[in-house]
């Protein structure tokens, strides 16, 4: 499947924003201690955070800059990174609903551009090309590649008790919604061409530094947990079951009650990789 054949929808993540910070596993506070250091950020200047969903980097990095954007397409995931602002009492953050290729100029300049598990969906040369107009003259563009659904394969570690099994659950989700991936209205789109590191650099940027963080923590998941991160998949949103919703997480809990009937989980996070590009000169 070709690009072409695909088109954002706002109901891509229709639904999924109340489980996505309940479900998703945190971003490596190492990603802070890396970025601070690499980049001297020393409380000024502005970030703008690219597809923050429900802000689980913007409210890791914010403590950084002396201000903050979040801006995401999906209304009800800045509505939920509102909530989660208030509850925190955070002060310098400005959640913004707006597709990312909709990028004004008149936003200003900003000292650090994030993407996060979010470049994928997006028209990468013409978002590339607006972020290279937003930055700073010394400014960066951070390119995060993480998975948070779920955690790294533990073949032959030891964990204190069992993994979801998540074969299972895929099983499952394809027994619902077909072997191919949904994405909102249609299916999963393969970029075909140019890769993420050639859309930077014909963009004007130049790079990049890449920093690998390992993971390694071991995190405790509930049966509601595991459930909440399979719902905050775009392939697994809760729209696209229909009335079928209901029964799908009850096979979901069958499958997880097989393995745990404790319903208790133990997954290990994976690395994050950033890359880090400048503007070139």
């Amino acid at each position: 499947m070709v690009p072409g054949d695909w088109e954002w929808d706002p109901s891509l993540y229709a639904g999924s924003a109340r489980y996505y910070a309940i479900g998703r596993l945190p971003y490596p506070p190492a990603i802070a201690v890396v970025l601070r250091k690499e980049l001297r950020l020393d409380g000024c200047g502005r970030l703008l955070d690219l597809g923050c969903g429900p802000g689980s980097l913007t409210l890791l990095l914010v403590g950084l800059f002396s201000e903050t954007v979040g801006l995401d397409a999906d209304a009800a995931m800045i509505e939920d990174a509102r909530r989660r602002t208030h509850l925190l009492g955070v002060r310098n953050v400005h959640w913004i609903h707006m597709r990312a290729e909709s990028l004004p100029a008149v936003f200003g300049k900003f000292r650090v551009v994030t993407l996060a598990q979010s470049f994928h969906w997006m028209d990468r040369p013409r978002v590339a090309s607006a972020l290279a107009r937003l930055l700073d003259r010394d400014g960066a563009l951070v390119h995060v590649a993480a998975t948070t659904d779920r955690g790294a394969s533990c073949d032959g570690e030891l964990l204190p008790g069992p993994s979801p099994p998540w074969d299972r659950i895929d099983e499952v989700i394809a027994a619902y919604l077909g072997a191919v991936r949904r994405a909102g209205r249609g299916m999963r789109p393969a970029h075909i061409g140019l890769g993420d590191d050639e859309v930077f650099r014909a963009a004007g940027f130049s790079g990049p530094r890449r920093f690998e963080l390992g993971g390694g923590e071991v995190f405790e998941r509930t049966e509601d947990e595991v459930v909440a991160s399979v719902h905050s998949l775009s392939s697994a949103a809760p729209h696209l079951f229909g009335d079928r919703l209901d029964a799908f997480d009850r096979d979901v809990r069958a499958a997880l009650s097989q393995v745990s009937p404790s319903g208790r989980f133990w997954e290990r996070s994976g690395e994050a990789v950033l890359s880090i590009w400048r503007q070139s000169s």
